[in-house]
């Protein structure tokens, strides 16, 4: 009598997710270093980002912000979105990654989540405007660090004790609710600084 191993179900979900997060944020990464480049080329030019004084993202590409390591931010996202693209088509290729690619895999959006945060404090209340692609940026790079650090945990891709995977289980059930008040915190310190409700009501 044989016994028949099943291979372990593939995140499709998960993997599925990881590619669109990805390519949102890569595209809006990459609209945002074209617009930056054409304005080196052309100081006259107006960004297709700027809607008006506040809703803009000139201010931002021009700032020493905008240029955290000496060169344009938008490189660091055009370059890095590639990542969980990469990760999402490899699950769905049936990859299984080792504890250390996962541990390195979160580090790295554990930057990005930072640089995010530091970012976003630094337009709304240094710069005082909101650059439309940064925020798409912002939209996907906070799921993408909650899910991905809960999940590998929870799911068992990274081997810890029965009662840490529980833990990690329940949390991971409640990501939607952590992304959820990370966004809603955003909309907040951007309405308590910059009334940004009322300048939409304008548009």
């Amino acid at each position: 009598m044989t016994t028949e191993l099943r291979a372990p179900a593939r995140p499709t979900a998960f993997a599925i997710f990881s590619i669109v997060a990805g390519a949102i944020g890569w595209f809006a990464s990459f609209e945002l270093l074209t617009e930056y480049i054409k304005t080196l080329r052309d100081a006259d030019y107006v960004p297709n980002c700027n809607v008006s004084v506040l809703v803009t993202c000139g201010p931002n590409m021009g700032s020493w912000q905008g240029s955290l390591f000496g060169f344009s931010n938008t490189i660091i996202g055009v370059a890095a979105f590639v990542a969980p693209i990469a990760v999402g088509v490899a699950l769905l290729a049936g990859a299984r990654f080792s504890r250390w690619f996962w541990m390195l895999y979160q580090l790295g959006l554990l930057g990005g989540f930072v640089l995010v945060c530091w970012l976003f404090s630094q337009s709304v209340f240094v710069l005082g405007t909101l650059c439309p692609w940064c925020m798409v940026v912002w939209s996907v790079t906070i799921p993408l660090w909650w899910t991905t650090f809960f999940r590998p945990y929870a799911v068992g891709d990274v081997p810890v004790s029965a009662g840490a995977q529980s833990v990690f289980k329940r949390l991971y059930s409640w990501t939607w609710v952590i992304v959820l008040l990370c966004y809603l915190t955003i909309a907040f310190l951007a309405q308590l600084r910059l009334d940004w409700l009322a300048e939409f009501s304008r548009m």
